[in-house]
């Protein structure tokens, strides 16, 4: 990754430790990195495995707990002075993360160092020379129809966990023999589709389904979604066996986010972006793939 985008990031995270007291949100951090909200929201994600707003509510809870630990201010001092509201605010929020009220944390005599702030300038691996080099096609996708199964998953980590698990209950329970109205008759095409992105909460809709050519008739335990036109980028996977493809799937989208984009003229419109799965993807296969589309759209526009 280029080292100006990196320090473009890295000057949120040197801007919300300095104003940990103030109110922050996604838009203003954004605006210090110099780039869109989603796209900001999903370039942070990558490089800190967590959102930028989880990232906020963590360092505000670790400075809390060192000036808890190692100081004798007031704790209602300690919680405006990190950004929380009141004291009420404050010891729940403590309480979730520590198990401990602020008060029972300091009665038992903890002491915690002074956790250092993310660095995303310290790689943990070498940085391909240049950029990487990753074959993508740009295709401008008409508005089409989705008819499905969804759930609501979170961008923590969690969703590494529930999508692949998801899958697993689609395809052992042949859900997809029973969606109506497919586009694809002869040779289904499946979608995985991200939307309806909550940034502040950190979730977002995971829907497995097919096109379709109309909602008429649709069962009432799936659900139909329709999404309009858009810009994509299209990637695909490395050819790799069948155990090898959910890890596969999820490097793809790492390198996405942290080698291409820096190098490529583009960024996330924060539309829906999917996954594409067909014939390479299924029984009888001896390598699987499948291709990524990710809606984006020049810098300068």
């Amino acid at each position: 990754m280029r080292t100006d985008y990196l320090k473009q990031v890295q000057a949120t995270v040197d801007y919300i430790d300095t104003h940990l007291a103030e109110e922050l949100s996604l838009s203003l951090l954004a605006k210090v990195a110099l780039l869109s909200d989603y796209h900001f929201h999903r370039v942070f994600q990558t490089l800190a495995g967590e959102t930028v707003m989880e990232y906020v509510r963590k360092r505000r809870l670790a400075r809390s707990a060192y000036q808890v630990s190692q100081t004798e201010e007031r704790l209602l001092d300690i919680a405006l002075a990190n950004g929380f509201q009141n004291h009420e605010t404050f010891t729940r929020a403590f309480k979730r993360m520590f198990e401990l009220t602020p008060a029972e944390y300091r009665k038992r005599g903890i002491r915690i160092p002074a956790y250092a702030k993310l660095n995303v300038l310290q790689r943990k691996y070498n940085p391909y020379l240049g950029g990487i080099q990753m074959d993508y096609r740009m295709e401008t996708k008409p508005a089409f129809k989705v008819i499905g199964y969804e759930i609501q998953t979170t961008s923590d980590g969690e969703n590494l966990k529930q999508i692949p698990a998801f899958w697993q209950t689609y395809i052992q329970n042949g859900l997809g023999c029973k969606i109506p109205n497919r586009v694809h008759q002869d040779s289904p095409i499946e979608l995985g589709v991200c939307h309806g992105f909550n940034m502040d909460e950190g979730t977002f809709l995971y829907l497995i389904g097919m096109e379709a050519e109309s909602f008429d008739n649709v069962p009432a335990d799936m659900v139909c979604r329709e999404f309009g036109e858009a810009e994509y980028a299209v990637f695909t996977t490395p050819k790799v066996p069948e155990d090898q493809f959910s890890p596969s799937i999820q490097s793809t989208w790492q390198a996405i986010f942290s080698e291409w984009f820096p190098h490529s003229g583009y960024e996330h419109t924060g539309k829906p972006e999917f996954e594409l799965y067909d014939y390479r993807s299924g029984p009888g296969n001896e390598l699987w793939q499948m291709d990524i589309y990710v809606p984006v759209k020049r810098k300068d526009q």
